[in-house]
């Protein structure tokens, strides 16, 4: 059985810090790692980006620090800027809720703002070797009180010509001090330098999934934070998925996305550590049976997981570095197989995208959130297809040939073939969405094509929620929530886009709803604004929902 964080006996503190980061459970190298640290052991470990390694020293490294002494206690070496940055953000992070100060000092950044930092009292500095030695040889560093020193990306330091300044800082060092060397690899040098300067190292081996698959397209879409459910859901209705699994950072992310997803008609399963085995195990055999598509899940609870067909990964949430990475996309293009590896980048999350690009040496292909008419004009092929298929195929028996020779008769036969295909694809008694190719006729109250837009006498003032009118719109009225649009909700009043045929059933079934235990009146837009005077151009919150694109049966 896997060990818990509880397990290697860190503090409340620090367990409440993973906890609010969503970490569920220990890496192997964290597992291995963290006792031997938190022990006071000198570690020479081996482990590639992707294992977990920044936490595997960060924690012991937070867990020690005497909070009371404000002075630079542990010190952690990295080859790059990016990655001191990265990992004083980690340090930050986990150390929270001690109250750990962490300092980045690196090449390129004034000196000032490191000066005044260093003055201000910090108990963690990560930075690049050329720095720390520059600020210790300006006596602005004081390093005699530092119990622990890490050499982050070892090799890497190395081959950038860095050994003469780790040796120069290593010979500082207090007599009574504990050394971690994490490289990716530990050839001779790397030993060379073990044996010199780590006393009795504890070797410590982790094995990494492969590297980003070949067979694994990888893409990213720049969207603003309040637009990924949307870019989301529009992906996933051009692409149309089997099998995807949505990544996000907290548990708590996984409910409320699961929760959205499925209001909006998708089948989705979602797991994380609050989850118990036994439903864990039913939710994942439902995800690999195909009764749901979609599995929203953190990083760690995916885990392990042996599903060889996933064609998509999504990460909803861009990952915190490369090791997060390229464990999510390594879920899909696995076995030889082709997968699409999505990841959503806010524009302030740019410089992290290119972090990670440069550590798994890859550039990331950027792609657009796809249209109303992109998904429109991919259904439509997909129905073609579906028909030539059949056409070529004979599928079609001799009584549906009969009765089209019959209605050939009095009508024209593409009339005839337009109006079956029609009804097979969402008219009156069809099973599917009609596909959206046209605008409104003039004068209707309209949102996209094939949409219009419901008017209900509740808003915000009255503790309506989205969710509310879904579940009233679903349950009362009996249309299906793949027909519900965009929301917009106001003060007293809220604005709903239904598919058009939706709209019709409800006039006609539930023009009274009972939501928040009131009724509430349903209405078309138009009619009431024109009789109230009031307009929806001014601002309001939006929640954005699409109708659902299905596959052609």
């Amino acid at each position: 059985m896997a060990p818990t964080f509880a397990d290697l006996l860190l503090s409340p503190e620090v367990l409440q810090a993973i906890d609010t980061l969503g970490f569920e459970e220990p890496t192997p190298i964290q597992a291995q790692t963290i006792p031997l640290l938190l022990e006071g052991r000198d570690v020479l470990a081996q482990a590639q980006t992707g294992t977990g390694k920044t936490a595997a020293f960060a924690l012991p490294l937070v867990e020690r620090i005497d909070v009371k002494r404000r002075q630079v206690q542990a010190l952690v070496l990295a080859p790059t800027r990016e990655l001191a940055v990265q990992v004083a953000e980690a340090m930050h992070n986990l150390g929270r809720t001690r109250g750990i100060a962490v300092l980045p000092v690196y090449g390129g950044q004034a000196y000032d703002r490191q000066l005044q930092g260093l003055r201000a009292g910090v108990h963690v500095v990560v930075g690049t070797p050329g720095r720390v030695m520059d600020h210790m040889r300006r006596g602005t560093l004081d390093l005699s009180a530092v119990r622990t020193i890490v050499l982050d990306e070892a090799d890497e330091m190395l081959d950038m010509g860095f050994v003469e300044d780790i040796e120069f800082i290593l010979n500082e060092m207090p007599e009574e001090r504990q050394i971690a060397l994490f490289s990716a690899t530990v050839p001779r040098r790397i030993e060379t330098l073990a044996r010199k300067y780590l006393r009795d190292p504890q070797r410590v081996s982790v094995e990494h999934d492969a590297r980003t698959e070949s067979q694994t397209r990888q893409m990213y879409v720049e969207v603003q934070y309040r637009d990924k459910i949307e870019a989301l859901t529009r992906i996933l209705d051009l692409e149309s998925p089997s099998s995807a699994i949505v990544f996000c950072r907290t548990k708590r992310e996984v409910d409320e996305l699961s929760a959205t997803l499925q209001s909006r008609g998708y089948t989705a399963a979602a797991i994380h550590g609050d989850i118990n085995q036994a439903q864990r195990e039913r939710l994942l055999q439902a995800f690999r049976d195909g009764r749901a598509e979609l599995l929203i899940a953190t990083e760690v609870a995916a885990r392990g997981l042996d599903i060889p067909d996933v064609t998509h990964v999504f990460n909803y949430d861009i990952p915190d570095d490369a090791d997060a990475y390229i464990h999510r996309i390594g879920r899909t293009g696995r076995m030889g197989k082709k997968g699409d590896a999505v990841t959503f980048v806010t524009p302030r999350e740019m410089g992290q995208l290119r972090f990670i690009e440069k550590q798994i040496r890859k550039n990331l292909r950027q792609v657009r959130v796809p249209t109303t008419g992109d998904i429109a004009a991919r259904r439509q092929e997909a129905l073609r297809t579906a028909l030539v298929t059949a056409i070529e195929s004979g599928a079609a028996s001799t009584y549906y040939a009969a009765l089209v020779g019959t209605l050939a008769e009095a009508h024209d036969p593409l009339a005839v073939a337009a109006a079956a295909i029609y009804l097979a694809n969402g008219g009156p008694g069809g099973r599917h969405d009609e596909p959206t190719t046209g605008d409104m006729d003039e004068g209707e109250p309209t949102a996209e094509g094939g949409m219009v837009r419901l008017y209900l006498d509740t808003g915000r003032t009255h503790g309506v929620r989205p969710q509310d009118v879904v579940g009233a719109f679903t349950g009362e009225a009996g249309i299906a929530g793949s027909t519900i649009g965009t929301i917009d909700m106001f003060g007293d009043f809220t604005l709903v886009e239904v598919e058009r045929r939706a709209a019709t059933a409800i006039l006609e079934r539930a023009t009274v709803l009972s939501m928040h235990g009131r009724e509430v009146h349903v209405s078309p837009a138009r009619e009431k604004r024109e009789r109230s005077g009031e307009t929806t151009e001014k601002k309001a919150p939006t929640a954005r929902k699409k109708p659902r694109t299905r596959k052609p049966s």
